[in-house]
């Protein structure tokens, strides 16, 4: 074999092994922003309920004061 050939099916070998490697850190990042973002959901949706039950009472009373 030449060196040229040498050095070209190590360097594709390198960066096979450089894409598998990643596969398992976007994964993980994947499912750390999954996670994140479904807490962002819950608090946001938590704060508005509250807020929306509170609007709704008061709601409920002025139209019952009628």
């Amino acid at each position: 074999m030449s060196t040229l050939m040498i050095s070209t099916l190590a360097f594709i070998a390198g960066i096979k092994d450089k894409f598998t490697a990643e596969k398992g850190a976007t994964a993980t990042e994947y499912s750390l922003l999954v996670g994140l973002i479904a807490l962002v959901i819950v608090a946001g949706v938590g704060l508005f309920g509250k807020n929306l039950n509170t609007f709704f009472s008061s709601l409920a009373t002025t139209v019952g004061g009628w």
